[in-house]
């Protein structure tokens, strides 16, 4: 998730010196994927890249970084027997230290990242060079050009959305998450299920008709409050994730019957037993929906083999269903033909 782009700046505005330690580049299995971060600073770590001796070592080697801002610092760990790691991969691991005060090109990724404008931050790998690239800008204190060929390297990465580390140069892409949620319901099972699924990188909209319901939103989620819960239905872009889980069975209905209507869902879960189930699809035919159609309703939701009810319970199984639907959704994105694209948001 972006939220260290938050976290440092806090961090770096405040004047506290701390060291941001990124995954640059890993080559074959590793515990996380480049562009994974962790910040050090002398009294705790926010994020991680892996745990384990990796993460141990990493630590180790920023805070004998802290307080000084050097030039940055690539190291390759094998994850092998010497250090106590089976995975069997090698990782490049960047360290920048920053002890100067917020840096310019945090301030414009922070500004960019607010706006949900995708950017690529170019780092160097063996110099204090680092600045960030839109579809469309450059923004860079240090000179008023760079090179052409860094910049088209960049908007690469921006097109594709996967870092790169080459050349001595780091390329990571910074976008907003495409992993789009509702959750209809501000209920035992549905604070539940927010609570779950918030800690993933995607965007929760989550709504209720009752007044004064919501309790501790999280940074992600944005709580709606409407008298017609049925109607944010239209509001989400296609391929989200639906949750159904109201108060009322003819609004849980009412939604269902507009999110199956779109034809674009990557999942439309409701909750409710299978006699529950049963009845909706039986107005569902009423309606004139096809059995294709019906049989995208999910219901009851959450994997199987899991009877337990408590909202904790419900919550975790139904999360997992909501990650493999969008797994699923991300794969078959991945393999239709180069003369398709898909739109994002």
């Amino acid at each position: 998730m972006n939220e260290w782009i938050e976290e440092l700046s806090d961090l770096t505005a405040s004047g506290e010196p701390v060291v941001l330690v990124t995954v640059a580049g890993i080559r074959g299995s590793a515990p996380r994927e480049p562009g994974a971060r962790m910040i050090v600073t002398s009294a705790e770590t926010i994020g991680t890249i892996g745990g384990g001796q990796l993460e141990h070592q990493c630590t180790h080697i920023a805070v004998g970084m802290l307080g000084g801002d050097e030039i940055p610092l690539m190291r390759k760990f094998a994850l092998g027997a010497s250090m106590g790691q089976c995975c069997g991969g090698v990782v490049d691991v960047l360290f920048e230290p920053i002890a100067s005060g917020l840096p310019v090109w945090l301030r414009d990724l922070r500004a960019l990242h607010g706006q949900r404008q995708p950017a690529v931050v170019v780092s160097a790998t063996d110099a204090a060079m680092k600045f960030v690239v839109t579809a469309d800008a450059v923004f860079d204190s240090e000179r008023d050009d760079q090179p052409a060929e860094i910049v088209a390297q960049a908007r690469d990465v921006l097109e594709r959305r996967e870092a790169q580390f080459v050349d001595g140069l780091f390329f990571d892409a910074v976008v907003s998450s495409d992993f789009n949620i509702a959750v209809f319901g501000a209920g035992h099972v549905g604070t539940a299920v927010v609570s779950a699924l918030s800690g993933l990188e995607c965007n929760i909209r989550w709504i209720d008709s009752r007044r004064d319901v919501f309790r501790a939103v999280p940074r992600n989620v944005r709580a709606i409050e409407t008298a017609e819960p049925a109607l944010e239905v239209a509001a989400l872009p296609p391929g989200s994730c639906y949750l159904v889980m109201t108060h009322s069975h003819p609004l849980d209905f009412e939604i269902c019957d507009r999110i199956l209507r779109r034809h674009d869902a990557a999942y439309c879960g409701l909750i409710g037993s299978t006699s529950k189930r049963r009845r909706f699809e039986k107005r569902f035919r009423q309606q004139g929906f096809s059995q294709v159609d019906i049989d995208k309703l999910v219901c009851p939701i959450g994997v199987g083999g899991i009877s337990s009810k408590k909202p904790a319970v419900i919550a975790i199984a139904a999360a997992a269903e909501v990650l493999r639907a969008q797994e699923q959704a991300r794969v078959k994105s991945r393999d239709l033909p180069e003369n398709v694209h898909l739109i994002r948001s």
